[in-house]
């Protein structure tokens, strides 16, 4: 144990790069400066539908309503980015949550307006769009953003329902708050009153599950069962409400199932994530069960607690990082690419772009925000000093680095659909482990290498056993409300299907769907976790067979941001996401750490 580590090194971030305050003055001039830009958007209102003879004319006014768009969404993603950002480190603070409810309200009846556009530009022919985009060089330039209009033109509703919808969006994203606020004002009591009686927040206790002492370990997770049970019936009501909602918009735009909206988005075909799901939940017994059977065996348990899933496998205290140790660490992995990735991820260190130190109010997790184009992104975790730190710090700094390669886009053309959102982060993070392998005593190789195991397990197995769980749910809630209990039982039925014989659920743990933030902010987005591991293995294994060649391949992918589908942006690399065999590659290779990890017990 490092005697010097202290949590609080790690920084806190600097946002008046965006704004000074929440009073700060600027905030109502971007405010007009916003509403300035859509008026000169509607009033093209009408004209591009007008000018489809004219493929000349059609192209000038695709260009200048798209820039327009485009400016106008800058100014308003900034405004949004600062709002959520503030309030993301104060969830106990009043102001900061009426705040951010208050600028997104603002935004929404700014926006709101334009919702006339993709619908007029769906209005138009392919013909026709296709000839005003090659008569116009600059319109050509958003042919990428136009796929994706386009894709969604079979679902797109009337006027008046579309701006319906956009003009609800603030008051829909008052349960999400509510599940936020649920989870920040949560502790979990620990231990008897009185001396070393503890309060811990979610982050505290998730973080205190990887302690090296067993009766830590379940004090923590039977004290977060307590405090999650307590919390459940109102987090049911928020998760119902929001599958309720969302099934109504999914109706009306003809969407079949529930995850569909989510796949469209992500330009990938439901049929792909399900045979990727289906192929990972035929691996767990070859994976997570063969796992935690050798690990309970190592740990001299016949079986695991649920709260020894992620415990450090050896009796010695796990090392700890100090802040600065992490940071190198991590600029190490970077710099193994060459290029400029290092140097620019240590532009998030040397500027305070970075809110690192876990505190109370501050939500649990970890993000790194685009915020626009035109400006930059910032960084947010919780740092507590243990290697899955440096592994989430070098994981969101590979968001960070990509988010600033493909910049250069622009905002509407940087933004990366989830089934490549996650390329850069997952390959920085297993650029990060192989560093952390090598440098590690002999004495910390198999304590590293089933961190390593977990955290492949964590990012294929269980996110695809959380994907398994929020289809069945949806699908239940489809028929009515999903009482709390039906729930519990759906949770501990794939959570059990994934973990295995060797790990018991113990009472408790039914709760535990109920701090997973995904299933409410996003529904379905979790399955981009697993698809993003298992491509990254597939770019791991290209590196490998051609180190040199890769980094500039690899660069220009992440350079491209949205612009390519992700089947396109493969295509460089000899790589066919479409070919079955291409998804057992990233099972294979965490099978093979098991071989190595059955070998060292």
């Amino acid at each position: 144990m490092n005697a010097h580590f202290k949590p609080t090194d790690a920084p806190l971030w600097d946002l008046t790069d965006l704004y000074a305050s929440r009073d700060d003055a600027k905030i109502g001039v971007d405010l007009t400066k916003a509403r300035g830009l859509v008026d000169e958007l509607n009033s093209l209102q009408g004209k591009l539908v007008a000018a489809r003879a004219d493929a000349q004319a059609l192209g000038g006014l695709l260009d200048r309503a798209i820039r327009l768009y485009e400016q106008s969404s800058d100014v308003l993603g900034a405004l949004g980015a600062y709002a959520f950002l503030s309030a993301s480190t104060a969830r106990d603070d009043a102001g900061a949550q009426g705040f951010e409810a208050d600028v997104r309200e603002k935004i929404t009846a700014i926006a709101t307006p334009t919702v006339w556009l993709t619908l007029e530009i769906n209005a138009i022919d392919d013909a026709e769009l296709e000839a005003a985009l090659t008569a116009d060089v600059a319109a050509s330039r958003w042919r990428p953003w136009l796929r994706r209009v386009r894709a969604m033109k079979p679902h797109e509703l009337s006027t008046e329902l579309e701006t319906y919808i956009a003009e609800r969006g603030p008051i829909t994203a008052q349960w999400p708050r509510l599940f936020d606020e649920q989870l920040a004002a949560l502790r979990a009591q620990v231990g008897r009153r009185g001396a070393g009686a503890e309060s811990l927040t979610l982050a505290e206790s998730l973080n205190r599950l990887s302690d090296a002492k067993p009766a830590r370990r379940r004090a923590a997770a039977e004290g977060l069962s307590d405090a999650l049970a307590a919390r459940a019936p109102t987090l049911a009501l928020v998760l119902n409400t929001v599958a309720a909602d969302k099934a109504m918009e999914d109706r009306w735009r003809g969407f079949k199932r529930p995850a569909d909206s989510r796949h469209l988005a992500n330009e990938v075909d439901g049929e792909a994530v399900d045979a990727m799901a289906d192929a990972v939940a035929e691996a767990y017994p070859r994976l997570s069960h063969r796992y935690y059977a050798l690990k309970a065996k190592a740990m001299g348990k016949t079986r695991l607690d649920h709260w020894d899933r992620n415990a450090p496998i050896e009796t010695t205290a796990p090392r700890a990082f100090t802040w600065l140790q992490g940071r190198e660490i991590v600029l190490d992995s970077f710099s193994d690419l060459g290029g400029d990735f290092a140097q620019r991820a240590s532009g998030f260190f040397d500027k305070p772009w970075i809110d690192g130190r876990a505190r109370a109010g501050k939500q649990s997790g970890a993000y790194a925000h685009p915020v626009t184009a035109d400006r930059h992104p910032y960084v947010f975790l919780n740092w507590m000093g243990e290697r899955r730190d440096v592994l989430t710090l070098a994981h969101e700094l590979g968001h960070g680095v990509h988010q600033t390669l493909a910049a250069d886009q622009g905002t509407l053309l940087a933004d990366t659909p989830l089934t490549l959102a996650e390329t850069a982060s997952i390959f920085a993070e297993g650029l990060t482990f192989d560093r952390l392998l090598a440098t590690a005593p002999k004495s910390e190789q198999r304590g590293l290498l089933a961190g390593r195991i977990e955290d492949g397990l964590n990012t294929v197995v269980r996110q695809i056993a959380f994907h398994r769980f929020e289809t069945r749910f949806h699908d239940e809630r489809l028929k009515g409300e999903v009482p709390q209990q039906r729930i519990n039982e759906i949770w501990l039925e794939e959570m059990g299907a994934s973990l295995g014989p060797s790990v018991a659920l113990n009472p408790g743990y039914e709760h535990w769907w109920s701090y997973v933030s995904h299933f409410v902010h996003s529904p379905f987005y979790v399955y981009a976790y697993a698809f993003g591991d298992l491509l990254v293995a597939a770019l791991m294994e290209a590196r490998r067979a051609d180190p040199t060649g890769f980094t500039p391949l690899y660069r220009e992918l992440l350079a491209g941001g949205g612009a390519r589908t992700y089947v396109e942006a493969l295509k460089p690399f000899g790589l066919n996401p479409r070919d079955p065999a291409f998804w057992s590659v990233g099972c294979k290779r965490l099978e093979r750490l098991v071989d190595q990890f059955e070998q060292l017990t």
